[in-house]
């Protein structure tokens, strides 16, 4: 009766508001079934204390899933208080079910974020423009997303959370018309297959298409990974197979398009999210160092190039199933100790592994410079450059040496201004002189004031020789020695940067000009490089405004530009005890195994300081969204890059026997479109049977051992107290 009443109402005029009364009658007295039937989304997820009901790794034919997450979950909030805070707010019961799915990771991200996308870039670019004006550095998304993480880790250890919330990668001094986004990069092979249920997709996208009605920018909260997905992977297909670098290999191609790598750095659209295959040849476990020094295993990095180039070099050579490197068989003729030893005769200043800690050395041929120099207390990077067909960049760190690949063209490479003691050159075939010296003003971007450049070739050509000539007498260096070695056959020449900027305001032609003072000489990711000369830092507060301390003492002295010394003191004591007493021996972890390892949020470089007396390496990451602390680590004698983990990093699959991570995924809420795909990228660059260690909150390492499992990772051993946790994790030597 009563419907029908209302049935006959409606066709009144004034029917339109009886229907939307109803309706919304309606509508309340389902949010009240739902709410007394969902009491539980008010419970607060528990820390987890045990682990012992984790499962044993499948078998390498099974496909993984996570269907006990969400039961897990449900045990936890029947024993967890209600939220008292979110009563006082004035929540309802709906409200928190709908936060709920919003956080529910990367699946609520990638529905939302496409349909955003093109007003986020029209308001960054405005905001970008303004910021520009005023000299800061900071993106207003990354400002966001920052406070957002600051708001939701109160509980982290001391000293975290005052560390975080400044951007270093200054892209807003990259919009001067070259494309820094990587929007037009190809995409790769490999996907990820997400079986996520139907309902929770439609929810989301109810939601998401409620916010954009509104207008307002929906602030998403939340653990990293979607604890509902399940994940199924398969091995990648790509042109570069076993050697896959997806910011720098290109993977598609028709026709007669035989371009190997990018001229820049390309990233795909979508992260990869396919496995990269071991060799066909087979992959063994690589020499233990220092043996590995001499030898190397060739089915580890066999190239198809490789073989040619044995062939036509005498300082390797194959024997058997090894690559093997001859003391006596160098690419310097009278041999490497020879060479450094007339570069330190040429300029007695140059005391290696006192004077000189951290040099960076271009191009990457024959590795026994950086061993040579590594036998003297000096640390060398190596950059591998694009154009390196023949892989030797994975040679060299097969070997166990520190080194990076990058293009090097007109993008400044991922480092702080002024942080190289020395740099060396030695037949890299560089053009310095061309597009109007961008690439000799890069180096003097990264060198230290006072630095050495070292400039070796076999054949000097006079028109580049007088091009040299004029380039670097216009950025004021002073050529310190020039000698042709009779027993090497080579020309050597040695530069040095000024150290202070009198000698700039000698110049007759101010070509290239000063930078202007709002130009950031530390940005570095995705920005162009400048035809301009950078200052040398003057006021104490700047780093570079003096020469460390001799190694070893400059690890632990701390120069007077950097703040809060105290702090950093407090932090090395933190990480050598840590290392101490849980790293080294509670872990389980084999470190006659160890050479090569990456803290991939490294703050001030203290757990790398902790190992420095180990036979190890560290390259010392730190995150484009972090503080930027790199010229501190430099500054103690140690390495490191810029890098955003929503990219591939720029180094060969299989390169590191032990990656770190400390709260790193808890502070990459919101950043990634995909956050499973840094773990990926881990699983890209770990070598079999290699080691992870991840310090974070219970909630996300809940969600990502899954992830790791279903990678057929084998989980070692979990820890957790006072909702935080540590997971160490152990790849398995075999794919399946």
């Amino acid at each position: 009766m009563a419907i029908a009443r209302l049935a006959r109402q409606a066709k009144r005029p004034h029917g339109f508001c009886v229907k939307m009364t109803a309706v919304a009658i309606m509508g309340f007295c389902f949010i009240f079934v739902w709410s007394m039937f969902s009491s539980s989304s008010n419970s607060a997820t528990t820390q987890r204390e045990s682990f012992d009901d984790i499962a044993e790794p499948v078998a390498g034919n099974t496909r993984v899933s996570r269907p006990h997450t969400r039961s897990r979950e449900r045990e936890r909030e029947k024993h967890e208080p209600v939220r008292v805070d979110e009563k006082q707010n004035g929540e309802s019961d709906l409200e928190l079910k709908k936060d709920e799915k919003k956080i529910n990771g990367s699946v609520s991200l990638a529905v939302t974020e496409h349909e955003s996308r093109r007003k986020d870039k029209k308001e960054e670019a405005s905001l970008q423009r303004k910021e520009k004006d005023d000299g800061t550095k900071k993106l207003p998304n990354e400002r966001e997303k920052d406070n957002q993480g600051q708001e939701e880790s109160g509980d982290e250890e001391p000293g975290k959370e005052e560390e975080e919330g400044e951007v270093v990668d200054g892209k807003e001094e990259a919009n001067d018309g070259e494309n820094t986004e990587g929007n037009d990069y190809i995409q790769g092979d490999g996907d990820l297959i997400q079986n996520v249920d139907q309902e929770s997709v439609e929810k989301v996208e109810h939601e998401s298409a409620g916010s954009k009605s509104t207008g307002k920018k929906r602030k998403i909260k939340g653990p990293v990974f979607d604890p509902n997905a399940h994940y199924s992977w398969r091995l990648c297909s790509t042109r570069s197979k076993h050697n896959y670098m997806p910011c720098i290999d290109i993977e598609s191609g028709t026709g007669r398009l035989q371009s190997y790598r990018h001229t820049e750095r390309s990233c795909p659209k979508t992260p990869p999210m396919c496995l990269v295959p071991l060799p066909h040849e087979g992959y063994g476990t690589p020499v233990h160092w220092p043996e590995s020094k001499l030898k190397v295993l060739y089915s580890n990095v066999a190239h198809p190039k490789l073989a040619a180039f044995i062939k036509k070099n005498s300082w390797l050579a194959q024997s058997g199933e090894y690559l093997t490197f001859p003391q006596n068989q160098t690419e310097f003729k009278g041999g490497v100790q020879h060479y450094l030893d007339s570069i330190e005769e040429m300029v007695p200043d140059i005391e290696w592994g006192k004077n000189i800690r951290v040099v960076l050395d271009i191009g990457c041929t024959d590795s026994s410079f950086a061993a040579s120099l590594l036998d003297k207390e000096v640390l060398t990077l190596s950059l591998g450059l694009k154009d390196d067909l023949v892989d030797l960049a994975q040679v060299a760190l097969e070997r166990g040496f520190p080194t990076i690949v990058s293009p090097f063209w007109s993008r400044r490479l991922h480092f702080p201004s002024g942080v190289f003691d020395a740099i060396h050159c030695s037949g890299c075939s560089i053009h310095w002189h061309s597009n109007g010296g961008k690439l000799l003003l890069e180096m003097n971007r990264i060198l230290r004031p006072s630095g050495y450049f070292i400039l070796s070739t076999k054949h000097d050509n006079i028109e580049e020789e007088e091009a040299m000539t004029s380039l670097t007498a216009s950025v004021c260096w002073n050529v310190l020695a020039h000698k042709t070695d009779e027993v090497g056959e080579v020309g050597v020449k040695i530069y040095q940067k000024p150290e202070s900027n009198d000698i700039y305001e000698l110049r007759r032609h101010k070509n290239p000009p000063l930078c202007k003072e709002n130009e950031n000489p530390d940005a570095a990711w995705y920005v162009p490089m400048k035809t301009c000369v950078h200052p040398v830092p003057s006021a104490i507060e700047q780093h570079g405004t003096e020469w460390p301390e001799e190694w070893p003492r400059r690890l632990e002295t701390y120069p007077d530009w950097m703040n809060n010394k105290e702090k950093l003191i407090a932090d090395t004591s933190h990480w050598k005890a840590i290392v101490e007493k849980s790293y080294l021996t509670g872990m389980g972890i084999d470190w006659s195994n160890i050479r090569n390892i990456m803290d991939m949020k490294a703050i001030n470089g203290g757990f790398a300081a902790a190992l420095a007396q180990h036979k190890v390496w560290v390259m010392n990451v730190v995150p484009v969204h972090a503080p930027d602390t790199l010229p501190i680590i430099y500054d103690r004698g140690l390495v490191g890059v810029y890098h955003d983990w929503c990219e591939s990093f720029g180094t060969y699959p299989r390169s590191y026997d032990l990656l770190h991570a400390d709260h790193l995924f808890s502070r990459l809420k919101n950043r990634c479109r995909q956050p499973a795909s840094i773990v990926v990228e881990m699983d890209r660059i770990l070598r079999p049977g290699g080691w992870a260690v991840i310090r974070d909150k219970v909630e996300i390492l809940d969600p990502l051992e899954g992830i790791l499992r279903s990678l057929h990772w084998e989980i070692r051993m979990t820890y957790a107290q006072d909702r935080e946790g540590i997971l160490c994790a152990q790849k398995n030597t075999w794919r399946p």
